[in-house]
């Protein structure tokens, strides 16, 4: 086919092909209800699992299935804490033997912690 007679066409939006002679999947009509009282229906296939929420076609809010199990509760994870990583490293003793280092070096004055490295660089 030439490039010439597709010209002018809506590829994109338009498509030529057609449903007939094809036998679709046996669908159910599953019904939703959002809490502001909007009420719809969503095809499924009859073998399909159902969703117990889907989106609210007019308000965007999560709808429930009408009739239906609500969705099942997800177990949340507590929030893990800098802290709590850490001691899944290292022993509190491990811990207070870091500590002590780092007190005797910044006592002895082997690290100068007052002047910054690039504040040096510009100085200079």
């Amino acid at each position: 086919m030439s490039e010439r007679a597709l010209r002018g066409t809506r590829l994109v939006v338009t498509s030529y092909e057609t449903d007939r002679g094809i036998d679709l999947a046996p669908r159910q009509a599953v019904e939703y209800a959002c809490q502001r009282g909007h009420r719809f229906e969503m095809p499924f296939s009859v073998e399909a699992e159902v969703p117990p929420e889907w989106e609210c076609k007019v308000c965007g809010s999560q709808a429930l299935l009408v009739d239906g199990e609500g969705p099942e509760e997800k177990k949340g994870k507590p929030a893990r804490t800098h802290w709590d990583m850490l001691m899944e490293r290292r022993t509190r003793e491990e811990l207070e033997e870091v500590l002590a280092e780092r007190l005797a070096v910044l006592r002895s004055g082997a690290m100068n912690i007052a002047v910054h490295p690039r504040d040096s660089r510009k100085s200079a």
